[in-house]
């Protein structure tokens, strides 16, 4: 029986997702639950508690035999599932195999530079993305793994091999329990990991306040970007917009100042970080 895995979703083109236009791909599951999450349907798999069905305007979304089914043809993307989810899911995950992704990316080869895998956190499903790597070098596009960190290399060693490069965001290196609900810490050594075989393509974090210690976390990280000058840092400013209300709440009073920001960003270059990036997303 062919293999397949659920994917939330696919971006056919996308610029920032690694470097050139690429093709990005969303792997359905997570290991950890940060309470800033932009894509918490990403998390969890659908649990068919069946919330969703009675608000789909268009009826896309149905009970057939116990289960949720989700017609993409009728959805027209108003997101009213994934709001009335309480299990940080989706009903419009779909299953692929290899070779169905493969054909996807076979549409767009001549369109973009290369892949980026995604999610959730795709290196729970590292043998099935070594497989779709190994078939799409064979096009001549580049591969990218954009991760969380917090995964046991020797598990995925098949899939660090094939990969071109990684991008890595470093939610923290303190208080990981209160800020991503882990209790895992082996993010900053996968990180040195792969800059040592000169597999990283960029490194973020996202600044909140009180749930992080975020002076502690910037310079540790920068101090072990500065041996690394094509590395590039990317300081994400934490900010509310587009996630559930519970979320705001927790965050609302946490989001670094302007000031603040600014601070960080001398900090980190005067340690020696060449390249250095701030992503900031108006506060409305």
């Amino acid at each position: 029986m062919e293999n397949k895995v659920p994917v939330n979703k696919i971006i056919p083109f996308s610029n920032v997702d690694g470097p050139g236009n690429r093709l990005a791909i969303f792997f359905q599951g997570c290991n950890i639950s940060c309470v800033y999450c932009h894509n918490p349907e990403t998390i969890n798999l659908c649990s068919n508690c069946k919330l969703c069905v009675p608000g789909c305007p268009v009826k896309a979304i149905k009970e057939i035999d116990g289960r949720v089914f989700f017609d993409d043809k009728l959805c027209v993307e108003c997101d009213k599932c994934i709001k009335t989810c309480k299990t940080k899911s989706s009903p419009r995950t779909k299953n692929y195999s290899v070779d169905e992704l493969v054909e996807i990316i076979e549409e767009y080869k001549l369109f973009i530079r290369g892949i980026t895998v995604s999610g959730g956190e795709p290196t729970l499903k590292a043998s099935f993305i070594t497989e779709l790597f190994r078939k799409v070098k064979k096009l001549g596009l580049t591969c990218f793994v954009d991760t969380n960190g917090f995964f046991d290399r020797d598990s995925i060693s098949e899939l660090i091999e094939v990969t071109d490069k990684f991008m890595v965001d470093i939610k923290a290196i303190d208080k990981l329990e209160s800020l991503c609900d882990t209790k895992m810490k082996n993010n900053l050594d996968n990180l040195k990991y792969l800059l040592s075989i000169d597999k990283v393509y960029e490194v973020r974090t996202v600044l909140i306040e009180d749930l992080m210690d975020l002076d502690n976390t910037v310079v540790t990280v920068a101090n072990v970007l500065k041996n690394y000058p094509e590395v590039i840092y990317k300081l994400i400013r934490v900010h509310t917009e587009g996630l559930k209300e519970a979320q705001k709440e927790k965050i609302k009073d946490k989001i670094p100042t302007k000031a603040r920001m600014n601070y960080i960003e001398n900090l980190v270059k005067e340690i020696g970080v060449k390249k250095v990036e701030i992503i900031d997303t108006p506060i409305i």
